[in-house]
């Protein structure tokens, strides 16, 4: 595999998924994976595992991990961050989640696979579909 590893970092009051998937999109990943992240953010929306709702968060927090699978076909985020007390939470990341100074990501894209979403009815959510690119480049 001949990977491409992206480093960006995110200016204050970036909402943290648009701004990973503008990146995904502007670099046109078609599989790609998040290596690292840090930061900190001023309010973080997640899914907690099990819920239909949103839980909305806001105060100081530093991004503990994040992780998830990246396309520009779909991607799925996972979050978690601390509090000032060191209390940590995580869930889903959605919309919403505002970074507080600023956060550094490290993106890994495997050209040789390409990574699509498709509902699944046994989950009831749209699940990872991986196939092999038809080009070295996957497009």
């Amino acid at each position: 595999m001949d990977g491409r590893t992206h480093a960006f970092r995110l200016s204050q009051g970036v909402d943290l998924r648009k701004a990973i998937e503008h990146y995904v999109a502007a670099h046109e990943i078609r599989a790609g994976c998040i290596v690292t992240g840090l930061g900190g953010l001023s309010a973080v929306v997640l899914r907690m595992p099990g819920a239909v709702d949103f839980s909305h968060l806001d105060g100081d927090f530093e991004i503990v991990s994040i992780s998830g699978t990246l396309s520009v076909n779909g991607s799925h985020l996972h979050l978690s961050v601390s509090d000032g007390e060191g209390v940590v939470r995580g869930g889903h990341l959605d919309y919403g989640s505002t970074v507080r100074l600023s956060a550094e990501i490290v993106l890994l894209e495997n050209p040789e696979l390409v990574f699509s979403r498709k509902y699944d009815p046994d989950t009831g959510f749209r699940e990872l579909v991986v196939e092999k690119a038809r080009t070295g480049r996957g497009r």
